[in-house]
């Protein structure tokens, strides 16, 4: 998953009460290889290349164990987009880094069936509350192709700002591309605490 992949349509903003986040399960493997297979076309523009192998049941158990583990270990908190209960997509919180830094990367993908409903913009709603409540995160940052407009609007409907453009960040669907940072600061930021008041972070 690139820092923020796939394209989300163009939303309206309407709240989804439909939309939920878990963190994945080895349970999840048949629903994510049928998602990732039917919506194969709609997100090659925004991921990286993947094999064949990918797409099929057994190599979504191969990456899901990667991500329990790495969730296990704090590297990660690597969730699904549900949908009144269905799985929808993926989100994660990439890269968390402790120490002085306390920060991590976002990215997600809403299958084409989801997307122009505010699905994506809820989801990742939802997850800033997890990096900067339950993890207690500091910084949230996230990459989208300067071209994905709508990827945009959603990091600045959930109070992300652009900080800058970085030349050919990324290779995906054949070429190199420029992307565009973002970044959300946690709401109990005062510039001096390095945790929030009610947790202490692991470091």
């Amino acid at each position: 998953m690139t820092a923020l992949a796939g394209p989300p349509s163009p939303l309206n903003d309407r709240l989804q009460p439909g939309v939920r986040l878990r963190v994945v399960q080895m349970a999840d493997a048949e629903a994510l290889a049928a998602l990732c297979e039917a919506n194969r076309d709609h997100l090659r523009p925004w991921e990286p290349e993947r094999d064949d192998a990918y797409f099929t049941v057994e190599g979504q158990r191969d990456n899901l164990h990667a991500l329990v583990e790495a969730y296990a270990v704090g590297e990660m908190w690597p969730g699904v987009i549900l949908v009144d209960g269905d799985i929808a997509g993926r989100i994660t919180l990439n890269n968390v880094l402790r120490g002085p830094l306390q920060s991590c990367f976002v990215g997600y993908w809403v299958a084409r069936a989801h997307t122009g409903r505010g699905v994506a913009t809820e989801a990742l709603r939802q997850v800033l509350d997890v990096a900067f409540t339950d993890l207690g995160l500091h910084r949230v940052e996230a990459f989208t192709r300067v071209d994905n407009h709508a990827s945009q609007r959603v990091l600045e409907r959930n109070g992300f700002t652009a900080v800058g453009t970085a030349r050919r960040h990324i290779h995906v669907d054949g070429r190199w591309h420029d992307e565009r940072l973002f970044e959300r600061l946690a709401p109990w930021d005062d510039g001096i605490a390095l945790a929030p008041p009610f947790s202490n972070p692991s470091g």
